[in-house]
């Protein structure tokens, strides 16, 4: 049993909630998209429509587990910035960003961002009833079918008549990549949030085809980990471990398969779950905590706020996978204390960008912009207590 429980719980309901509640823009709608190091609002910084949809989906199933009717009150206000200010009334899809005001700043249309965008929709739907919200996660799901792939798989940037354009906004380490491990990721995250609100069938084929992209693609069998950009023939462009990348595939590609129900990818798709966590457990944790990544042999050091939410929800999903490895609910437990004493900010409760190896923040790095929102440690709370 994971001994913990109560004590995320409380950190959920009284720490970070309030912190996001406060960012509420009551006057031109969203969220303030940037706070800094020394916790001062920029009321007039860039709002991220992956933030705003990111705080929708955090604050609706935020309501789910706790029943207080402010959330769903966040959650439609959420709900309302996407359909009125991020949506594209003209040509389909979400924006990348907008400014204060709510008028567009970066039209580029990421495939990224449409399925976190459908990821928010679905679970807004879920809590509210509002069919409105279905119907335009339907409309995203289309759009991405029809505009942002090909026969191979998905792309990922278009501009905002969905005319392809470069990666730079998912490529990092040097490369531009064509395609990518992590959009694949999360086009399959938001679809598993459609397949599950609506059951239906066409959503539920292609996150099987989604499934068999990771085994066939994506997951290295020989280094025991995913691979993380490549070229359109989804040739890897770079020697590169992303472990936060894996150990969240590990356990949302599980949760996904459990949706669908399907004895035939539980087969094909456990061992390779099991796979990356084990990895992971073995290469990367150090008994407390998860460095950011590998490159070409040389460990980036730095603890990623997300990257520890995610080792600890992926170490007790595979101690709920395979109860016999109780070493994975003792990584999870190291992984809430490092992460209570170090990660947390204690002047306000949410988290810090990065520590380093020994728990020290890094300073200057801002407490919310357009990327750091309360999805993955939200997440791992509102995971934990279900």
């Amino acid at each position: 049993m994971f001994k913990y429980k109560e004590e995320i719980e409380h950190h959920l309901i009284y720490d970070i909630i309030p912190f996001w509640k406060k960012l509420r823009d009551d006057e031109y709608g969203g969220y303030f998209g940037y706070v800094d190091y020394d916790l001062n609002i920029n009321e007039n910084a860039v709002k991220g429509c992956i933030l705003n949809n990111r705080i929708t989906w955090f604050f609706s199933n935020a309501y789910a587990v706790t029943s207080d009717d402010s959330l769903l009150a966040e959650a439609r206000h959420g709900y309302e910035f996407l359909r009125d200010k991020c949506w594209d009334h003209d040509n389909g899809g979400v924006f990348w960003s907008l400014n204060y005001d709510g008028t567009p700043a970066d039209t580029t249309k990421h495939t990224y961002n449409q399925a976190f965008a459908i990821y928010a929709l679905s679970s807004y739907y879920d809590v509210s009833h509002d069919t409105e919200a279905l119907n335009l996660a339907f409309e995203l799901f289309d759009i991405i079918e029809e505009k942002c792939r090909d026969e191979e798989g998905y792309l990922e940037a278009f501009t905002y008549d969905f005319r392809p354009e470069s990666n730079e906004k998912l490529s990092e380490n040097g490369v531009m990549a064509d395609r990518t491990m992590n959009t694949l990721l999360h086009v399959f995250e938001g679809y598993t949030e459609l397949y599950r609100v609506s059951r239906n069938e066409k959503v539920g084929e292609k996150m099987k085809w989604i499934l068999d992209v990771f085994a066939s693609k994506i997951y290295n069998p020989e280094r025991h980990r995913q691979e993380v950009f490549f070229d359109s023939d989804y040739n890897t462009l770079i020697d590169l471990i992303s472990y936060g990348h894996d150990i969240e595939s590990a356990w949302l590609i599980d949760r996904g398969v459990e949706i669908l129900g399907d004895p035939g990818y539980e087969a094909k798709i456990g061992p390779v779950t099991r796979d990356l966590t084990a990895n992971i457990y073995k290469t990367a944790f150090d008994g407390h905590s998860l460095p950011n990544e590998c490159e070409s042999g040389v460990v980036d050091e730095k603890r990623v706020w997300w990257v520890q939410a995610e080792a600890l929800l992926g170490f007790l999903n595979g101690y709920r996978k395979t109860p016999e490895h109780t070493e994975y609910l003792e990584a999870a437990e190291a992984e809430w204390e490092f992460i209570r004493e170090h990660v947390i900010d204690p002047r306000c409760r949410e988290w810090f960008m990065h520590v380093d190896a020994k728990g020290n923040p890094e300073r200057g790095r801002p407490i919310v912009e357009e990327w750091k929102c309360p999805y993955h440690n939200g997440r791992m709370c509102i995971e934990v207590i279900k």
